[in-house]
């Protein structure tokens, strides 16, 4: 996508009617190229904040008997190595996955059912359960994987071709799953409205390209007006802050309802560097935002035992 303009995808991604008024909107592209790999930041605090909130959406789609489809654009890996290649170096899995590993025996698991079962599936694919921390950490798509039923299906996307392969040999010989090597914004148009009729779709891009915001907003808006019951999910890092509040504004004025915005921080704000970690959720399942209301402040006091915070509110209710 690099060198596509903010005009030329627009022209291409977003239904007619919302295309005016998205012209008008300022640009909010990231000042600098994240470069959030997967690979780096398994299992740090960011993963572990979108995994529970993955876990609690699942969950809550759950609950009817009728089959769904879980979609996700951009989806790394099967799985990772923690002590091993990025993740070992960048190590930001100790401040994550590793605070709750440590801390499993405190945990009130019991009154939080997402996070007993978002543990359990990352204890499952580690070799020795019982060890003091874990060596191996899920993918999303993996995670999702273990969530879902037998009647369910999942889509996977990844473009680049080391993670398109590794994740493909994962699911290798699973009838629910699908896995393309193409771009997943693209693939949306493609695959959307699925058969099914419920569903989630995972929206969690690296930030590589300076606009790749403006790509998730004409995503999301074109996605919507495909399948106005879906439920979508976008993360996007809390690390330039006028990127995140221009994405709200524009949310705000695109005209869509029932959007919850989540966000989990471990500091306070700052210029550079990854602070925190925010999700977008359009048309959340009934007791999701009750839910991570409830308990998403808790898991921001383990995994920032001094100053993690984390808010929960409705950017454009009903």
């Amino acid at each position: 996508m690099t060198g596509t303009t903010r005009e030329d995808y627009t022209r291409r991604m977003l239904p007619r009617h919302h295309k005016s008024a998205y012209n008008r909107l300022p640009s909010y592209d990231i000042p600098e190229p994240m470069n959030y790999r997967h690979a780096y930041h398994a299992g740090n605090f960011a993963d572990v904040t979108k995994h529970l909130i993955l876990t609690a959406l699942l969950a809550a789609l759950s609950r009817k008997d009728k089959p769904m489809v879980y979609m996700d654009t951009h989806a790394g890996r099967y799985s990772y190595k923690l002590q091993e290649g990025a993740a070992a170096k960048a190590s930001e899995w100790r401040d994550g996955i590793g605070r709750l590993w440590a801390a499993k025996g405190s945990t009130p698991a019991n009154e939080w059912p997402e996070l007993t079962r978002y543990l359990q599936a990352v204890r499952e694919i580690n070799p020795e359960p019982a060890r003091d921390l874990p060596t191996d950490y899920p993918g999303s798509s993996q995670l999702a994987r273990a969530l879902l039923r037998p009647t369910d299906r999942l889509i996977l996307c990844e473009t680049e071709a080391e993670e398109y392969q590794h994740l493909k040999m994962g699911f290798a010989n699973d009838p629910q799953t699908a896995v393309h090597q193409r771009d997943g914004y693209e693939a949306l148009k493609a695959f959307l409205p699925p058969a099914e009729r419920r569903g989630l779709v995972l929206i969690d891009p690296p930030f590589e390209e300076t606009n790749e915001t403006d790509r998730l907003l004409a995503s999301l808006l074109a996605s919507h007006e495909r399948w106005p019951t879906g439920v979508f999910a976008a993360w996007y890092p809390l690390a330039y802050r006028t990127p995140a509040n221009s994405l709200h504004r524009s949310l705000i004025n695109s005209g869509l309802r029932r959007i919850l915005k989540v966000e989990l921080t471990t500091g306070p704000e700052r210029l550079y560097g990854l602070y925190g970690s925010g999700m977008i959720i359009i048309n959340p399942p009934w007791g999701v935002a009750e839910t991570l209301t409830k308990w998403l402040p808790t898991l921001a006091t383990r995994l920032a035992p001094k100053e993690g915070r984390a808010q929960v509110a409705w950017l454009v209710p009903e």
